[in-house]
């Protein structure tokens, strides 16, 4: 006999996008062309100060154990850029370092949540919110992200959640948004605030892709007033810094929580790398052109890649308002060809074509509420890109093609038209 797993790990997956990913790569090791649009990934090298400086780290020794909460040089740089970048009064006890924005999901719900806690999540959502809140007990109360108001979050449900939901103790927020797109106003921030404000409610703020916003500017919750002590945001070097295998991130919250959240860092992984560290002061202080140029190119992609797929019969796909990534909605494609949103992107990956094909991701890896779109980053090469918009239609009019697949995949046949399309 052998131990039985938790119930919590024999039900819990992987994120979708590297499942996809493991896919890709088999395909293109067995000699297929495949455009890679399905993981959100920089393409571009580490900023030249952030790799010269972990370079030098290691070759000065900065390889041992460090402070749980991270490095105070690198706490002061990192409260120093969200003040210059967001107008926040913060200082380095307001800041935990971290192996990438991740690790903070688990940290804030060990923090705050304890069994049978309700937490809102506005969906399409990313992947890793519902296991992380499910390892406390807690559950989920989902509020609909609406193509029609630009996948921005609904107040109404916040109000709703506070006043009704039993056990309401949290709110997941996550914008710019993975992975439609949607950009949080500063009044949907504002209002927010005023509905947690003296409540007994803590917010996840999870910002990775602060830096892309391609219409105004990007604004944190935290810069409401007292939101520090209600809120944790996370931030990673992954996406703006181009350096996701560095694993480094931070959080910022309150003196308080920063305390709790440095323990409970000691507990899961005593601390983060101090060369990483090193690396990351040097991207903050010094890197942020290299960074700014390179938010400009993504925006171009970004532009190149909706503007594409809107000219695709029984495709809608508006410019996202941030973030590297586009939510096409293809329902109206699903429907004709009774495939799934998900079906359709494995359709397009293994089987439209022998030689050539497009990875990315069904909505429905993001929630049911992401069910008849599909979600494409844009981290690939411009000549790429094009490719991948050219090859779609002739892919979706490969009826026989779709039939076979699904034959062989009957699982990603769909039961009933999406709505909306």
């Amino acid at each position: 006999m052998t131990p039985a797993f938790s119930r919590f790990a024999a039900d819990v997956r992987t994120e979708n996008a590297f499942d996809v990913l493991v896919a890709a790569q088999r395909l293109k090791a067995a000699g297929k062309d495949v455009v890679e649009l399905e993981i959100g990934d920089s393409p571009f090298p580490t900023p030249p100060h952030a790799a010269a400086a972990g370079l030098a780290a290691i070759s000065e020794g900065h390889c041992r154990y460090g402070p749980p909460a991270g490095l105070g040089e690198f706490r002061a740089a990192a409260a120093a850029y969200v003040n210059d970048e967001y107008g926040l009064a913060v200082s380095a006890e307001h800041i935990v370092a971290g192996p990438g924005g991740k690790t903070f999901q688990t940290l804030f719900c060990e923090a705050f949540l304890n069994p049978g806690d309700a937490v809102l999540v506005f969906s399409p959502h990313f992947p890793t919110f519902g296991p992380n809140i499910a390892r406390r007990g807690a559950r989920m109360v989902l509020s609909p992200l609406l193509e029609s108001r630009d996948f921005r979050p609904n107040l109404d449900d916040v109000r709703r959640f506070l006043d009704e939901a039993p056990g309401a103790r949290a709110i997941f927020l996550n914008s710019p948004h993975n992975p439609t797109g949607g950009v949080a106003t500063q009044d949907d921030l504002r209002e927010l605030a005023c509905a947690v404000r003296g409540r007994d409610v803590a917010v996840f703020s999870d910002e990775p892709y602060d830096q892309m916003v391609w219409h105004g500017r990007h604004h944190s919750l935290l810069a409401e007033p007292d939101m520090l002590d209600h809120c944790v945001a996370a931030y990673t070097f992954s996406k703006s810094f181009s350096m996701s295998g560095w694993r480094l991130g931070f959080s910022v919250s309150s003196p308080r929580i920063a305390e709790r959240l440095a323990v409970l860092t000691n507990t899961m992984l005593s601390c983060v790398p101090p060369f990483t560290q090193r690396a990351g002061i040097a991207a903050l202080r010094q890197d942020r052109a290299v960074r700014d140029e390179r938010m400009g190119i993504f925006r171009r992609k970004a532009e190149l890649l909706a503007a594409g797929l809107a000219k695709i019969d029984g495709v809608r796909c508006p410019m996202p308002a941030g973030t590297f990534y586009v939510f096409p909605n293809v329902a109206a494609v699903c429907n004709r060809l009774e495939i799934t949103s998900q079906g359709l992107a494995m359709y397009l990956l293994e089987a439209a074509d022998e030689g050539f094909g497009v990875a990315c991701l069904g909505g429905e890896c993001f929630g049911e509420a992401g069910r008849g779109f599909l979600r494409l980053s844009c981290a690939e090469a411009d000549e790429r890109i094009v490719l991948a918009v050219e090859f779609l239609p002739r892919a979706f009019e490969r009826v026989e093609r779709v039939r076979a697949f699904l034959a062989a995949r009957p699982e990603l046949r769909l039961s009933r038209p999406y709505p909306g399309s």
